[in-house]
C-alpha cells in the first residue's frame, strides 16, 4: 500500500512538474510531517501548477467547484460517500474560481474506501455527501493557468 501511495503521488507530481515547463525544486517531506498533516490536514508541498495536501474529514462537508483546479485524491483511512458531477445547489462564490454550495442534484455516488483514487476534473462539482467515522486522504491538486 505505502509503495503504491508513493508511485500515485510521485507520478502525479511528476506530470505536474513536466507539464509546468518550468525548473523547480525538489523538496522532501518526512513521514512525521506527512503523517500529521493526514490527522489534522494541512499542505505538505507546493509548486509550478501544482498542491500537496494532506484532508482529514470527520463529518460531511459542502458541495465544491474549482474552476482551474483537478483534484486527485488518494484515500489512505476510513470511508466515505463522495458524488460527483451534479448541479450545485444554493451555490455562492468563495473566491476567485472556488464555489461552495449546500446540495448537489444528480451526480455519481462513489463509496470510497483505502486505496481508492479519484480524480474529479476542473469545473467538475463534487461532495463528501456523508462520512460516516472518518476520512484521511492526500489531495493533489494540479492548478491550471
Amino acid at each position: 500500500m505505502k509503495t503504491f501511495l508513493t508511485l500515485t503521488i510521485g507520478v502525479a507530481i511528476g506530470m505536474v512538474l513536466t507539464a509546468a515547463a518550468t525548473t523547480a525544486r525538489v523538496t522532501y517531506v518526512g513521514h512525521d510531517i506527512v503523517a500529521s498533516k493526514l490527522s489534522k490536514g494541512g499542505e505538505i508541498a507546493n509548486g509550478p501548477g501544482f498542491k500537496v495536501s494532506g484532508s482529514h474529514r470527520d463529518k460531511a462537508g459542502q458541495v465544491e467547484v474549482h474552476d482551474k483546479e483537478t483534484d486527485i485524491f488518494y484515500v489512505t483511512d476510513g470511508q466515505a460517500t463522495f458524488l460527483t458531477g451534479g448541479s450545485m445547489i444554493g451555490g455562492k462564490d468563495t473566491g476567485p474560481g472556488q464555489h461552495l454550495g449546500t446540495d448537489m442534484q444528480g451526480g455519481e455516488t462513489h463509496q470510497l474506501s483505502p486505496g481508492d483514487v479519484i480524480v474529479i476534473p476542473a469545473g467538475t462539482a463534487h461532495w463528501f455527501k456523508a462520512v460516516p467515522g472518518h476520512i484521511s486522504y492526500f489531495v493533489v491538486k494540479v492548478i491550471q493557468p
